[in-house]
């Protein structure tokens, strides 16, 4: 299992290079991985098979896959479907197709991705990879961004099921509280769900999430939307795979909870909402792919009232649905995409005469539309004869609910022969006054697809006992006993009766479709709810804005600060208030160095020399930095040391564009509001800090870090391998958020893009070609603003101030240091070369691009992570090399080592988007105005 999502993921990222190569052909070699994966799948059909990869084995966190009957019909049609899809994509679109690379990626992707989702036994990397397809499915349906419609849509559907995924996450996570277990294997073996509301509870956002990405009213309009993607998208995510990922989850959840109070009524009464609604609509569009587009929301929600129903019969029914549904859909969609590719429309009203003259398409559309109407022998008879049969039999219901769903099912089956019928009239009849369009015959290659897709609907109906046994060990896994099978003919039965009335009607009011088209249906005024909530969203979110964010900065600082004094103060105030101790120093260095740093923020509080005020702040952080020292704290010394130099060196650049002095209009006088709350914010903080410490009761845990850091990351530096090791997922968090507000502060100065590479020597316009110095650009600087001491300086001390940050960046695993602090020293260094040389010098000293500097390191660190994991480790879980080396002797590395070089890389990159963003963009502005 785990060698096909890697499969699909290594295709995934060379899919780009390939249609660069190939062009469209190069989809031919991307779909056999799906298909070899099916292959696999079909070797080890309905045999259980289960994975477990450690990922955070210390707080029993695994990757954890599991194959079972259920994940094999779903893989099935994920992979096949897959394939086929990804074979017309290599002559559905063109060569010159913009951003096709791209597209194939995703589309690999995604098939990749919900066969992690169907396969997923842990309930949170289920979400991962429910997560995923949301995303892949926005930039699918987005794919063609010049569209307006298309953005609109994939925008719409992000929200609708990311917020449907949110909504999940949290019941995943209350469920996996109560069971003790985030497996669904836990769960479904568990011998009956733990009581309480909160699982009820927790079961509706569940159920949420799932009703929201299989399209069920009245979180539906989505689908119809999406539309506006490419017709392969529409036939594989919206027909075979993604609006599958939320039947799936109630399928997969019905054998736990089917009989929880709140699971029917949910289910049924939304499913039949939507079989019914969207069955009107279907015949009121004249879209063909809206058309389908509508009939997939009523088969959606047909297929979630037989798998919620939560009955042995109901579950072979709904099963088969879904097998029936796959086919059937998406072999339309390519269908429709062939017709808007020959004719150029797919409008009901401008077709006219096609299936005289495209008799093979008008018989594979042929086919999948019988098979969608119910018609035997095709599948879609079968599963839905099996349907009736269930629903007439449903012992859970009572006896008025059997009948009110069987009258739901029965409107909705008829309305599906009713647009199944509209389909093929409006695509391939012969309509009298259209005239006959222009028509580009397809290639068998584009055919092929569509029509396996049709003769499997007729193969799986003629071989309905095998499908039986193909299909019955999941309905197996339901309480109660299986006494249904699904076959061709059981005989004169009600539901065949059913099945007659049902194609009878369907065909008369076929005949009665323009009588569709003038009636309104509720359906039609979702998308409007979905602006005007989008529209209410965004006016709360102003007057909240308003409200709390007024411009004001010290009003936002006066907020903040005192919400951190007022709510601890309550707390500690009706709290318990024991145990705590304090001693005003150590050592009476300790009280000259804070009596300096009072007397520094004082100071810098009536300073009005802008400069001088940066200056007596960094005085107060050196200060602190000097504690750490006495305290024994060299790692944070050294880091606080180098973190307010490189502060002071920002605060410099940025107020060069600013006046010296602070006017006496922005002057202001003492305010006893003022005063006071940051009086209370300095009391505060050392009293939370010491009722803190109080309250610990354990072992503190410092006491174990030194022998941890060296036991398990080699390392006797403990603050070190804290933060490549023990707690490297923290740190990974924090540099991503580095490299984020790295690439905002360029985007914010540079107001669309970097630049790319830095400007050189050779670049400036007083350039003179003649002898190159250490100091290329230092020339380059007027001399009136030339400073010799500082060239020469910087000539003598920049090499060893990056021998230094190379030092520190090799010895922090066992001394202070580490790679913030070496990517510091070394970003110091750089802010030597630009104060001597100017923007130019800072080209010379370092000519790389700041952001591929910063994406390289963020790759490098979590790179580790998927290395280990490949390896059988957990992620960011270091290893210890030791070896004898000729001329260096016995060398020690730890794994880790990568991890902190790109953090050394981050800082460095991010010094050097500084520079150029707030010093030599700055510089050009500056001469500008």
């Amino acid at each position: 299992m785990l060698a096909i999502l890697l499969a699909h993921s290594l295709a995934a990222l060379i899919a780009p290079a390939a249609v660069r190569v190939m062009g469209r052909n190069a989809f031919y070699p991307l779909a056999l991985v799906p298909l070899a994966s099916l292959v696999w799948v079909m070797a080890g059909w309905n045999e259980t098979q289960q994975v477990r990869y450690a990922w955070a084995p210390t707080i029993d966190l695994y990757l954890q896959l599991r194959f079972d009957s259920l994940a094999t019909v779903m893989s099935a049609l994920v992979l096949g479907i897959g394939a086929l899809v990804l074979a017309y994509c290599a002559r559905y679109f063109t060569d010159d197709e913009a951003k096709l690379g791209s597209f194939a990626a995703w589309l690999v992707a995604f098939a990749g991705a919900m066969f992690g989702l169907v396969t997923s036994d842990n309930m949170l990397l289920l979400f991962i990879f429910w997560e995923i397809t949301t995303v892949l499915s926005f930039l699918l349906v987005g794919h063609n961004s010049d569209s307006a419609a298309g953005r609109r849509a994939a925008l719409q559907a992000l929200l609708v099921t990311g917020a449907g995924g949110l909504a999940m996450l949290v019941g995943i996570v209350v469920l996996g509280q109560s069971y003790g277990s985030y497996l669904l294997s836990d769960l479904l073996a568990a011998p009956e769900p733990p009581g309480g509301i909160a699982v009820q509870v927790a079961l509706v956002l569940v159920l949420v999430g799932a009703l929201s990405k299989s399209a069920i009213v009245p979180l539906h309009f989505w689908l119809p939307g999406a539309m506006a993607a490419p017709t392969p998208v529409s036939a594989y995510l919206h027909a075979a795979a993604m609006v599958k990922a939320g039947v799936y989850l109630i399928a997969r959840l019905a054998p736990a909870f089917a009989e929880e109070p709140v699971w029917r009524p949910l289910i049924l009464t939304l499913g039949l909402a939507s079989m019914l609604l969207a069955g009107l609509r279907a015949m009121q569009v004249t879209d063909l792919k809206l058309v389908l587009a509508f009939g997939t929301v009523s088969q959606l929600g047909f297929l979630v009232i037989m798998v919620g129903i939560g009955t042995p019969d109901a579950a072979l029914a709904g099963i088969g649905l879904i097998v029936a549904h796959a086919l059937f859909k998406a072999c339309l969609f390519l269908v429709v995409g062939i017709i808007d590719h020959g004719a150029g429309t797919r409008d009901i009203g401008e077709l006219s005469g096609l299936g005289r003259r495209a008799p093979v398409l008008f018989a594979t559309a042929g086919l999948a539309a019988l098979s969608m109407a119910g018609i035997p022998p095709l599948w879609g008879f079968v599963a839905k004869e099996s349907a009736l049969s269930a629903v007439l039999d449903a012992e859970p219901l009572s006896s008025t609910g059997r009948a009110l769903l069987c009258i739901g099912v029965v409107l909705g089956s008829m309305l599906t022969v009713a647009y199944s019928a509209r389909f093929l009239w409006g695509a391939f009849a012969d309509k009298p006054g259209v005239p006959v369009r222009d028509w580009h015959a397809p290639g068998v290659a584009l055919i092929a697809a569509p029509a396996l897709l049709a003769l499997g609907s007729l193969g799986a109906g003629l071989a309905a006992p095998w499908m039986d046994g193909l299909l019955a060990p999941y309905a197996a896994t339901l309480p109660g006993a299986l006494t249904a099978h699904l076959q061709l003919w059981h005989g004169l039965t009600w539901p065949l009766l059913l099945t007659v009335v049902i194609v009878a009607c369907g065909a008369a009011f076929f005949a009665w479709r323009d009588r569709f088209g003038q009636s309104a249906t509720l359906l039609g005024n979702a998308d409007r709810g979905y602006d005007a909530a989008l529209r209410a969203m965004d006016r709360i979110s102003l007057r909240m804005t308003g409200a709390v964010q007024r411009g004001s900065l010290p009003l936002t600082q006066a907020v903040i600060l005192g919400t951190l004094v007022i709510l601890p103060a309550v707390v500690l105030a009706v709290g318990t208030r024991t145990g705590v101790e304090l001693r005003l120093w150590d050592r009476p260095m300790q009280l000259v160095i804070g009596a300096i740093m009072i007397a520094m923020a004082l100071g810098a509080t009536v300073l009005r020399n802008r400069l001088a005020s940066v200056l007596v702040v960094g005085l107060t952080g050196y200060g602190c930095g000097v504690i750490f020292a006495l305290h024994g704290a060299p790692d944070l010394a050294l880091t606080q040391f180098l973190v307010e130099t490189l502060t002071l060196v920002v605060f410099v650049l940025v107020l060069r564009a600013f006046p010296a002095e602070i006017g006496p209009e922005q002057q202001a006088g003492f305010q006893i509001g003022r005063a006071a709350i940051a009086l209370a914010a300095g009391i505060a903080v050392p009293v939370l800090a010491a009722f803190a410490t109080a309250a610990r009761s354990t072992e503190p845990i410092w006491e174990r870090i030194p022998a941890a850091a060296y036991e398990f990351g080699g390392g006797k530096n403990a603050v070190n391998v804290l933060l490549v090791d023990i707690r490297a997922w923290d740190t990974l968090g924090e540099i991503s958020v580095l490299v984020v507000a790295a690439t905002g502060v360029a985007s914010l100065v540079f107001r669309s893009r970097r630049f790319g590479l830095p400007p050189r020597a050779a670049d400036a316009p007083n350039y003179r070609p003649g002898k190159v110095s250490w100091l290329p650009a230092g020339r380059l600087v007027d001399r009136r603003e030339r400073s010799m001491v500082l060239q020469i300086t910087t000539r003598l001390v920049f090499p060893t101030i990056m021998v230094l940050s190379v030092y520190f960046f090799f010895s922090g695993h066992n001394a202070p240091g580490g790679g913030f602090a070496g990517g510091l020293i070394a970003g110091l260094a750089l802010v030597l070369r630009y104060l001597a040389g100017g923007q130019y010098e800072l080209g010379e000293a370092l000519p790389v691009d700041a952001g591929r500097l910063l994406g390289a390191g963020l790759i490098l660190a979590a790179g580790t992570a998927t290395v280990s994991l490949l390896l059988g480790a957990p992620p960011l879980q270091s290893v210890i090399v030791e070896a004898t080396v000729p001329l260096l002797g016995h060398i020690k590395l730890v794994t880790s080592l990568f991890f902190d070089l790109g953090v050394y890389l981050i800082v460095v990159g991010l010094v050097l988007d500084v520079l150029r963003s707030l010093g030599a963009r700055l510089d050009d502005e500056l001469v500008q105005s």
